[in-house]
């Protein structure tokens, strides 16, 4: 796409439906070794892009978002897989730099706010499925976060790519906690603007 063709709405108010992969996985904070293979999940929602001049703007966004990962370990001298989905509504802050019409740099904070928990336990014995659903009416419990990556602008149409990851769990009451395992996830979507 030449970028003659595409229209130049820097300066307007856009809002759009998007929908994607998640590619995530856990880490250890602490810096041991704890191994795990990533998984896919889906992400999802609306975003709101407001801007403050033409080539600087906001982003925020929520997004139904799927994270987890997979482990293969051994108990009692047979090998067992654990699988973990862990769902979330995803709020990131965006800022937006709009160097040029086709191309937006975005990075800021998120609030994640998990919603439900799957895991799934096989062994050559037996799989054993458990799954948990969370109710928040604290807004500030919720997992922070950080999230960077660009979206590709072709007229209505965003091709987004980006990365995140937790820092610090929100206890609702002014505390925070530095959980020892966290997320981290690189996330492709594709969205259209509807604004």
């Amino acid at each position: 796409f030449s970028q003659e063709t595409l229209e130049d709405d820097r300066g307007k108010v856009k809002f759009g439906l998007k929908g994607g992969i998640n590619y995530s996985n856990n880490y250890d904070s602490e810096g041991e070794e704890f191994v795990s293979e990533s998984k896919v999940g889906l992400a999802g929602g609306i975003f709101l892009g407001i801007p403050i001049g033409k080539f600087l703007g906001i982003q925020p966004e929520i997004l139904y978002s799927q994270k987890g990962y997979k482990e293969t370990g051994q108990f009692l001298g047979s090998t067992y897989d654990l699988t973990r989905t862990t769902d979330y509504i995803d709020v990131p802050l965006l800022v937006s730099i709009k160097p040029v019409k086709f191309l937006t740099i975005q990075a800021g904070p998120q609030f994640s706010y998990l919603v439900k928990q799957k895991d799934v336990f096989t062994s050559p014995l037996a799989t054993i499925e458990q799954e948990n659903e969370f109710k928040n009416d604290n807004i500030r419990k919720n997992i922070f976060g950080f999230v960077g990556g660009l979206d590709i602008n072709i007229n209505k149409l965003i091709i987004g790519a980006r990365a995140g990851w937790d820092i610090q769990n929100n206890n609702g009451d002014g505390t925070s906690t530095n959980p020892r395992y966290k997320n981290a996830w690189t996330q492709a979507t594709i969205g259209f603007r509807i604004l």
